[in-house]
Parts: structure tokens; C-alpha cells; sequence
């Protein structure tokens, strides 16, 4: 199964990922985290040891323009790029957890990169092909990855929202961008949730009622703030995490 987590920067999606992460690992299953985020941090919240060596790699340009096949001053480059190898030479894993640090192309003022986005969205493809795996797939902050149609090929958005107003506007207009990209399913995950207001906000401000809702515990920042992996407090949150996962597989 593929499932992709989005929502309004600062709502913890890379928390509730690697929450589901490790909860699949723990019932036997195999698990790729794909941690396409500007500022991956996914490899600190999953306890990757000296996680500050992993460069993202749509940092490594020039790598990705060589594999693109693009020349200096020529407009061409090949659509269809050789990425294999490099499945098996960036990708880390922590606790039985696999994870591909991928990042994200800026494209500002520096002109299109047109190429090297070519690459990585031919190995973000490849990695969704994985036939037996759970694929885990960590997006940007906001919508403009769904505007590009990037996640079009996964069986669920989650998108995750906390009780706020802004939080919720955000969580809106994702679930319309990615109802217009086919998305097949997408559904709420409320976070930061401290008492049955919270929750009652949610689910008036989304019309329906999120798949979970996690808690805002002091733990979870004290945890990230001591550079410890989530599972150290995972046990804090088996309630939330069970429950979105029976909601998300429907067992």
C-alpha cells in the first residue's frame, strides 16, 4: 500500500508518519519511508544514527543533471533516466525501518530544473512500484506538490490538520487539489487534539470526522528536542496510531 501525508507546515505529519512507520514494523511488515519534504527530518524522528551525513538527493545537482543526461547550453535531456542504482546506493535504514531521503527541487529565481526534477520524480516512481512494501511518502508542506500532480499514483493522501482555523482551511484545499489529481483516497487525521472540543472543531470545520486523533502530549517535544527517535515514546500514542491504521486498512 502507498500512502502519502501532507497538511499545513508545523501540524506533525512527519511525526504521524513515522508513528505508522514503526507500528507496521512492529506487526512484521516491510516499510519504505519516502521523505520527499525541503527539510527532511524524517531521518532523526526514525532514530537513523548521525543523521546530519544524509544529503537529500535533490541537493546533489550536479549528480542530477549528469544523470539527466542534459549538456551545457543544450535545452535536451533525456525524460527517461537510468535511477536504479541509486535505489540501492542512498537509500538508510534504522529499526527495520527503510528510508530514501529525496528532498524537493526549488525552483526560484535560479531558473527551471526542469531536468533534474525529471530524475527525481523517475525514482520517486520507482520507489512506488515496490510490489510488497508499505511506502511511506513524507510530502512538502501545502499543496503545490498536488498541483503538480506529483503523488497521483498513491492509494491514500493522509492529511494531517490540528485545531485551528488556518489548519483546516489548509486541509480543505488539499483534499480538493487532490480529488482533481485522482487521488483514490483521502482522509483527516487530526493532531494536537487536548480534549472532545478540539475534536468537535475538526469535524465541523472538515464535515466529516477524522480517521484518528492524536493527542498533544508534552513527550513528543521533549522527545524531538533530546534528537530521540519517535519509538521512544510510541507507546504514548498506540491508541491513535491503531486506530488510524484499522481506519486506513479497514481490518
Amino acid at each position: 500500500m502507498k500512502i502519502a501525508i501532507s497538511g499545513k507546515g508545523g501540524v506533525g505529519k512527519t511525526t504521524i508518519m513515522a508513528l505508522l512507520a514503526n507500528h507496521l514494523k512492529n506487526d512484521g511488515h516491510e516499510v519504505l519511508i519516502i521523505d520527499a519534504d525541503p527539510s527532511p527530518h524524517m531521518a532523526q524522528t526514525i532514530g537513523v544514527k548521525d543523521p546530519g551525513r544524509i544529503i537529500p538527493i535533490a541537493e546533489m545537482k550536479e549528480m542530477l543533471v549528469e544523470r539527466s543526461g542534459k549538456t551545457p547550453g543544450s535545452p535536451f535531456y533525456n525524460i527517461n533516466p537510468q535511477v536504479d542504482d541509486l535505489l540501492a546506493r542512498y537509500m538508510v535504514e534504522a529499526e527495520g525501518i527503510k528510508l530514501m531521503v529525496l528532498g524537493a527541487i526549488q525552483e526560484g529565481e535560479g531558473g527551471c530544473a526542469c531536468a533534474e526534477n525529471t530524475v527525481l520524480k523517475r525514482l520517486l516512481t520507482k520507489l512506488l512500484l515496490a510490489p510488497k512494501q508499505y511506502v511511506l511518502l513524507d510530502m512538502e508542506a501545502g499543496v503545490e506538490h498536488l498541483g503538480r500532480g506529483t503523488i497521483a499514483g498513491v492509494d491514500l493522501l493522509l492529511v494531517v490538520v490540528i485545531p485551528s482555523q488556518s489548519s483546516v482551511r489548509t486541509a480543505l484545499k488539499i483534499k480538493k487539489l487532490a480529488r482533481d489529481v485522482r487521488i483514490k483516497r483521502v482522509g483527516f487525521v487530526g493532531n494536537l487534539v487536548a480534549d472532545p472540543a478540539d475534536e468537535e472543531f475538526l469535524r465541523q470545520g472538515l464535515s466529516e470526522p477524522p480517521l484518528a486523533c492524536f493527542p498533544d502530549l508534552q513527550a513528543i517535544r521533549h522527545n524531538e528536542r533530546a534528537g530521540q527517535p519517535i519509538a521512544t515514546v510510541a507507546d504514548q500514542l498506540t491508541t491513535a496510531t491503531q486506530t488510524l491504521l484499522r481506519n486506513i486498512t479497514g481490518a
